[in-house]
């Protein structure tokens, strides 16, 4: 599932369990700087075998998630 792999990266990155991230976990909230969004991005363009093209706008996890469903649906 999408969200749980998404769920495991972020964890992983900011060093917290992937129980304390929810789809309206808020990137801001959460202290996620541009350097981890940029780390986390890349992990998931791995993971995925996808490119990111643009983030803005991704506020939520569950941004992030809906964003990364679109993009493996292509």
């Amino acid at each position: 599932m999408v969200f749980d792999a998404i769920q495991d990266i972020i964890a992983t990155k900011l060093d917290i369990e992937p129980s304390e991230i929810k789809p309206e976990s808020n990137f801001t909230q959460m202290q996620v700087d541009s350097l981890y969004m940029v780390e986390i991005m890349l992990a998931i363009e791995d993971e995925f075998s996808i490119m990111i093209d643009d983030a803005s706008g991704l506020e939520t996890v569950g941004d992030l998630v809906h964003y990364v469903e679109k993009k493996i649906q292509k």
